[in-house]
């Protein structure tokens, strides 16, 4: 069962059926003990607007609306091995280790709401940086209650030339706007989503594929209840909130976003988020 914000809506698309909410408060939607029940329910009584390739006719938000976006880094192999590499001439590489094989996960804040964009709209990169990327990540929905409800896309823009310059950079290569992409729904299951589903990452360039790289989730270091459980050790969130689960997909080093890339991010029953760097 997927659930989408629209600028008229909130529309639930089940068993390739979409249905209209009655409920219009984004925030009151998502954020209830549950959720896969509740909306279960609520399409018994909620208006039957036709199949869901009406989808393609609506305008479609990110989903979200007054929730924070957090962010995990180095829960894949891949990711400690480029971090290490792009600050190893800071000397802060080793701490990249030290992170992927620690008790504590690395956690960080990635943006609010209003600098995030949705499915269509344009990513950015920065103007002093000269090394960027797309971070594909599967992205959780957590309730206020610290309890896993959904699941979505997540694109974790990086300035990879600042945050090897020094990793007390990392705010700045992370949060600027723009640098966060979520869409195009949540995908809402009675069970966790599968270990085996993948992530995949397509950057196409003036027509032609430049990257193009997959993974599964099950090649994450840490679980999804140990990365929330230290979210929500010592913070509450009144709305809930998406915390981006890391990535295991990097470019090589020779490989820097430009602007008018497509960049096109799928997992497995959710779907595809596509943006255009700007």
């Amino acid at each position: 069962m997927k659930i989408y914000n629209t600028h008229d809506n909130i529309l639930i698309v089940h068993e390739g059926k979409c249905y209209s909410s009655e409920n219009t408060d984004w925030d009151n939607f998502i954020n209830r003990e549950n959720l896969y029940e509740e909306v279960l329910n609520e399409i018994t009584t909620a208006e039957l607007l036709g199949d869901e390739s009406i989808l393609a006719n609506k305008h479609i938000l990110a989903p979200i609306a007054n929730q924070e976006v957090w962010a995990s880094g180095v829960t894949y192999l891949r990711s400690m091995a480029a971090r290490m590499e792009e600050s190893k001439d800071s000397g802060g590489d080793s701490f990249y280790d030290k992170v992927y094989k620690a008790e504590r996960p690395e956690l960080f804040f990635k943006a609010t709401a209003n600098r995030v964009v949705g499915p269509g709209q344009k990513v950015r990169i920065r103007k002093d940086s000269t090394w960027n990327v797309p971070e594909p990540e599967l992205t959780l929905f957590i309730n206020s209650n610290g309890t896993i409800s959904g699941y979505t896309i997540g694109n974790d823009m990086s300035s990879r030339s600042i945050e090897g310059e020094n990793p007390l950079y990392l705010p700045q290569a992370k949060s600027y706007d723009g640098a966060a992409a979520l869409g195009p729904c949540i995908l809402v299951k009675e069970k966790p989503i599968a270990p085996s589903s993948k992530i995949s990452l397509k950057i196409q360039r003036l027509g032609n594929v430049v990257f193009e790289d997959s993974i599964a989730i099950d090649r994450m270091k840490r679980t999804h209840d140990e990365l929330v459980g230290y979210l929500f050790r010592e913070m509450s969130f009144k709305n809930g909130c998406f915390l981006m689960t890391g990535t295991g997909i990097v470019p090589g080093n020779d490989f820097t976003l430009l602007s008018g890339d497509i960049v096109s991010i799928s997992i497995e029953g959710i779907g595809v988020l596509e943006n255009v760097v700007e």
